[in-house]
């Protein structure tokens, strides 16, 4: 289970600290407008995302820059998926 909340080559302090980055970066490409709390939550979720999808892909990734890249994408993914369901 512990292995599962954390991302490869990075502890559970620098998943949190990923997922803040992760969700700044992803709320700034997307021109979005959340606090803090909403960047650790995008950031985290984005995480999984990226993960998924890079294992989909075959692509490996670990450290903090593989991981910052991978949980970025999959915030920015997630950001623009909320975007076109707001819309509606």
């Amino acid at each position: 289970m512990a292995q599962f909340m954390t991302m490869p080559g990075v502890g559970l302090i620098g998943f949190l600290v990923i997922g803040i980055v992760a969700g700044f970066i992803a709320e700034k490409v997307m021109a979005a407008n959340h606090g803090l709390l909403m960047n650790l939550v995008v950031g985290v979720v984005g995480s999984f995302i990226g993960g998924w999808l890079a294992g989909v892909l075959g692509i490996a990734f670990a450290g903090w820059i593989g991981n910052l890249v991978v949980a970025t994408i999959g915030a920015i993914i997630l950001l623009f998926i909320w975007g076109k369901v707001r819309q509606r």
